[in-house]
C-alpha cells in the first residue's frame, strides 16, 4: 500500500482522526498537506512530526466552508505540487443539543463545516483529479449518519449528508478513474469523546463487540488502504469502522 509521489489533502488535519490519517498516508510514502481553519499550532505539531520520521508535509490555512478560501488551497496546492491525487474530507466540528434547545446558528455552523465543507472541496479538487484522470476520495463520515443520535440532529444529518454526496460522487466520477468512498468512525478516542461523561462511556464500551473505543490509528489505516491502489476496485462503499456496534 505504497502511496510513494501522491500528494494528499486531508482538511481538519490538525487534531484527532484526521491528524492520524496524515501521519498514516505521510508513513506510506505520501507528501501530505495538513490543511487547518483556526489551530496553527496543532497542524504544524502534525507536519512537524511527520518530517522529522522522515516524511513530507507541509500545512494549509483554509475554511473549508468559505468557497473562496478552499479554491486558493486548491490552486496553491498544485501550483506547488503539481497535483492533487488524494482527498481526505475529514473537517467536521460538533455543537450538540436536543432539537428543542438547537439554534439555527447550531445547525448552520455544523452542516457548513462538515457537509458543505466537503461539498466545496471536491467541487475544487475534482477537476484537477479529472484533468489528471485518476484521484481517490475518502468522506470521514460517522456511524451517527447511518442510526441517528439524540442530540446530535445536525451533526447526525451532516454525516448521513455526506454517505448520499460520496454515492452520488462514485457514479458521477467513476467513470475518470476517480474513486469515492467513505468511513464511518464509531466512538473513537479522541478529543471529541474525551468529554463524554464516564458512565456513558462506559455503557457505550458495553454495547461493542470488541470491547473497547477505537483508535484514530483504527480508522487511518482504513483510509490508507482506501486512498491505495490495493483499493482499486472498492468504489461507493462505505465502511463503518465502530467494533461491531452497529453490525
Amino acid at each position: 500500500m505504497k502511496l510513494s509521489e501522491k500528494i494528499a489533502l486531508v482538511t481538519g488535519g490538525g487534531r484527532g482522526i484526521g491528524a492520524a490519517i496524515c501521519e498514516e498516508l505521510a508513513a506510506r510514502g505520501a507528501t501530505v498537506v495538513v490543511n487547518y481553519s483556526r489551530s496553527a499550532e496543532a497542524a504544524e505539531a502534525v507536519a512537524a512530526a511527520i518530517v522529522a520520521a522522515g516524511g513530507k508535509a507541509r500545512t494549509w490555512q483554509a475554511d473549508v466552508a468559505s468557497i473562496e478560501q478552499v479554491d486558493a488551497m486548491i490552486k496553491g496546492i498544485v501550483a506547488e505540487f503539481g497535483r492533487i491525487d488524494i482527498l481526505v474530507n475529514n473537517a467536521g466540528i460538533t455543537r450538540d443539543k436536543l432539537l428543542l434547545r438547537m439554534s439555527e446558528e447550531d445547525w448552520d455552523a455544523v452542516l457548513d463545516t462538515n457537509l458543505k465543507g466537503a461539498f466545496l472541496t471536491l467541487k475544487s479538487a475534482v477537476p484537477v483529479m479529472m484533468k489528471q484522470r485518476s484521484g481517490a476520495i475518502v468522506n470521514v463520515g460517522s456511524v451517527i449518519g447511518k442510526v441517528g443520535g439524540a442530540g446530535q440532529i445536525n451533526y447526525s444529518a451532516s454525516k448521513s449528508g455526506l454517505v448520499g454526496l460520496t454515492k452520488s460522487a462514485a457514479k458521477e466520477f467513476g467513470s475518470r478513474n476517480i474513486r469515492v468512498n467513505a468511513v464511518a468512525p464509531g466512538f473513537i478516542d479522541t478529543d471529541m469523546t474525551e468529554v463524554l461523561k464516564p458512565e456513558y462511556r462506559d455503557a457505550i464500551l458495553k454495547q461493542i463487540p470488541l470491547a473497547r473505543m477505537g483508535a484514530a490509528a483504527d480508522v487511518a489505516k482504513v483510509v490508507a488502504f482506501l486512498c491505495s491502489e490495493d483499493a482499486a476496485y472498492v468504489h461507493g462503499e462505505v465502511i463503518s469502522i465502530d467494533g461491531g456496534l452497529f453490525m
